[in-house]
């Protein structure tokens, strides 16, 4: 059963354990919408990336990562003991042959209570962000484990600090603030006394593996100044950039099961309805697409299909991600208004691009991936002057008559007829 906010918005257990053996559906949800990710080192990706991807420092291949992710899952969901996740890791190993770093109670450790804690604390920010909390609990504190054997000097100066939700201090501070940390935080009511000043205790410099300096905040490890679950935009960035480096089928399946998540529901939603207040305000359909576009177009960008070799080639694309655009998304959404052009259709955008009977260039450089199955969809992809990124311009439904339509237009225009099978 998911775990409630209690009157002051812990969710601890007795024992101080935070997420450990202690499943609630914000933590879970969290956990199950990351992407599959293969990593050599612990630091191939930072911060916020990890709340897209799940990785296993040395787990390179598909099979593997997913087995190891499915007893993490498991763990996470059923809430499973470390004892029951090591059983599962040994299994997984003799099973892969996997010649993993380190010893084994240490690195089952490190995977377990990385992920529990990660996940937990990006469930405790989605909860304690929930407006009508906010409404009674505006505050937040933050609370030092005192159970631990070696406490951080830092930590146990910021237990009992109260400062509001907003305050810039929790996008670095928010716990886990390292690696062991077991800190946690509370919602707190606008009338508690002790109203806190957010402290500065200088930062710290970290030179990674590449002689890049970062700079961070003393008191928090390396790659943990951040707070699980706060920036999609960023995360969605962060997936867009190692989606090429994946193999092309862990890639496609990993881009599918995000457009069929909550998260594209949630990015897709939010900018539709943005969009479409907007545009209400104004009469004509240039003028609505354009007040849409200004008011919901932050330079997000969301992975909706991935791009074998071949469609590749024939779009002159060094990227295999077709990413859909707010700015497009804005446009479409007012373009639609009336259809019932849900979010969950393009799921079937892959589909479209992968097994499209027609394929149509036209002179401004878009190409149209014509699919006919139980239903015809039109997908209209533009590949941007360096081939770097390729954008799907324009998902819709369509028919045979359209689909013949599109290939006289294109024809009368001088265009290309890349793929005819209709």
């Amino acid at each position: 059963m998911p775990l409630k906010l209690g009157q002051d918005g812990a969710g601890f257990n007795a024992r101080g354990d935070g997420p450990f053996n202690l499943p609630f559906q914000e933590q879970i949800a969290f956990f199950q919408q990351k992407l599959d990710l293969p990593t050599r080192h612990y630091d191939d990706i930072l911060q916020a990336q990890h709340d897209r991807s799940f990785v296993v420092a040395g787990a390179m291949k598909a099979d593997l990562l997913a087995d190891l992710r499915g007893a993490v899952d498991r763990a996470i969901s059923e809430g499973k003991s470390i004892q029951w996740f090591r059983e599962q890791f040994d299994g997984i190993v003799e099973k892969h042959g996997w010649a993993y770093k380190g010893e084994r109670d240490w690195r089952t450790r490190v995977i377990y209570k990385t992920n529990m804690s990660a996940s937990y604390a990006a469930g405790r920010w989605a909860q304690l962000n929930d407006p009508d909390l906010l409404k009674s609990r505006p505050y937040w504190k933050y609370v030092h484990n005192d159970t631990v054997t070696h406490p951080r000097p830092l930590h146990v100066a910021w237990s009992g600090l109260t400062l509001r939700h907003d305050d810039p201090w929790w996008l670095a501070h928010f716990p886990p603030c390292g690696w062991g940390c077991r800190c946690r935080v509370t919602a707190v009511a606008e009338s508690t006394p002790g109203r806190d000043t957010a402290p500065d205790d200088g930062t710290w410099e970290k030179v990674d593996r590449w002689g890049e300096v970062h700079s961070i905040p003393r008191g928090v490890d390396y790659g943990w100044d951040y707070a699980p679950g706060q920036s999609i935009a960023h995360l969605l960035r962060a997936v867009i950039d190692k989606q090429d480096a994946a193999p092309w089928q862990l890639a496609r399946a990993n881009t599918q099961a995000l457009v069929n998540s909550e998260v594209f529901t949630h990015w897709h939603n939010r900018i539709v309805q943005a969009a479409l207040a907007e545009a209400d305000k104004y009469t004509g359909r240039s003028a609505k697409q354009e007040a849409a576009r200004a008011v919901a177009a932050k330079g997000e960008r969301f992975p909706v299909a991935v791009l074998d070799d071949d469609a590749k080639a024939l779009l002159g694309a060094t990227t295999a991600t077709v990413t859909l655009s707010d700015y497009d998304l804005a446009k479409q959404a007012v373009s639609r208004q009336g259809q019932d052009f849900t979010a969950a259709e393009y799921a079937k955008a892959q589909t479209t691009i992968e097994e499209a009977q027609r394929i149509l260039r036209d002179q401004d450089e878009y190409t149209l991936f014509i699919h006919r199955g139980s239903k015809v969809y039109v997908a209209i992809l533009q590949r941007t002057k360096s081939g770097k990124a390729v954008f799907l311009k324009s998902f819709r439904r369509s028919n045979e008559s359209d689909a013949a339509s599109q290939l006289r237009k294109v024809t009368r225009a001088g265009g290309e007829i890349l793929k005819d099978e209709w």
